[in-house]
């Protein structure tokens, strides 16, 4: 597991005092502005955030030392980092970054079905993408279907549900 993982990346510039815009990877821009401290370069450049706030979809944030539009700007396009030691998930709560990749197997006859490619958000619960070769299918994240999740071992477990993989 990565120990830095991607939440946002700056777009904008944000007013005449430094500020960015930031378009939040994560789960909500309220989530992103819970940080005292991100980081660029995957980890290895920390930097200090002075203030946040969400602004509809995104978040303006003031990076300690970048004081004027200009340097606000040598900053577009760079990708933040959280630590994952600076988060503590609820239990049954997992980093979509965690999940890409896992193997997708049937809980009782152990058939593999591919492989955890894309999580989408709906609204009303997560969809996993599941790629096998060319195809694709789409699973509902939702207790019904999900038995296990098992970063450590590499694998999702499900209960196959009419239809998914038909």
């Amino acid at each position: 597991m990565k120990q830095f993982l991607e939440i946002g990346k700056i777009v904008a510039v944000q007013g005449l005092k430094g500020e960015v815009r930031v378009e939040p990877w994560c789960d909500s821009p309220d989530f992103l502005c819970e940080f005292d401290s991100l980081y660029f370069d995957k980890g290895r450049t920390p930097v200090e955030i002075e203030h946040s706030r969400p602004h509809k979809n995104i978040v303006v944030m003031k990076i300690m030392g970048v004081d004027d539009p200009e340097e606000a700007q040598k900053l577009r396009g760079r990708v933040l980092y959280m630590d994952r030691d600076d988060v503590e998930l609820e239990p049954g709560t997992y980093f979509v970054q965690d999940l890409i990749g896992l193997s997708v197997i049937d809980a009782q006859d152990g058939t593999v079905y591919g492989t955890l490619s894309e999580v989408t958000y709906t609204g009303a619960n997560d969809v996993y993408h599941i790629k096998n070769g060319e195809k694709e299918y789409l699973i509902p994240a939702i207790p019904d279907v999900i038995e296990k999740t098992d970063i450590e071992g590499g694998k999702l477990l499900i209960r196959k549900m009419e239809g998914l993989f038909d």
